[in-house]
């Protein structure tokens, strides 16, 4: 019997034109852990500072083109979210308070929770 693997939910930031080099030991850790198939918010840093989709993930972590020293993933966009949610929009929210958004803001990789993906997921209007 195989064993059952848990989807979980992941959250990465970007500067809204270029996702490369993640250089922070606990960022690293995380894409390790994604799986393929996993599904990802995709959150624009800068001046935009908001979730504005959804993307899986289609090859897990393997050597970075730039560094094999590091690890990379590949992604694939799933989907625009129809009203993206604003980090004010999630500090807003007592029920996100826990959020590692929240908490470790800087933190490039980040696991979401599956009660943090429906509210955000409903904030989107999806």
């Amino acid at each position: 019997m195989v064993p059952y693997h848990a989807m979980a939910h992941w959250l990465l930031k970007s500067e809204p034109e270029e996702w490369s080099c993640i250089r922070n030991f606990s960022a690293q850790n995380n894409l390790r852990t994604m799986k393929k198939g996993e599904q990802a918010f995709f959150y624009h840093t800068g001046k935009e500072r908001a979730i504005v989709g959804i993307v899986k993930v289609v090859a897990e972590a393997h050597p970075d083109s730039t560094d094999s020293g590091w690890r990379a993933i590949d992604v694939a966009a799933v989907k625009k979210l129809p009203k993206p949610v604003t980090l004010d929009q999630i500090k807003g929210d007592k029920r996100l308070s826990g959020m590692v958004l929240v908490r470790l803001a800087r933190l490039s990789v980040q696991p979401v929770s599956d009660t943090e993906w429906r509210i955000i997921c409903d904030l989107a209007g999806l």
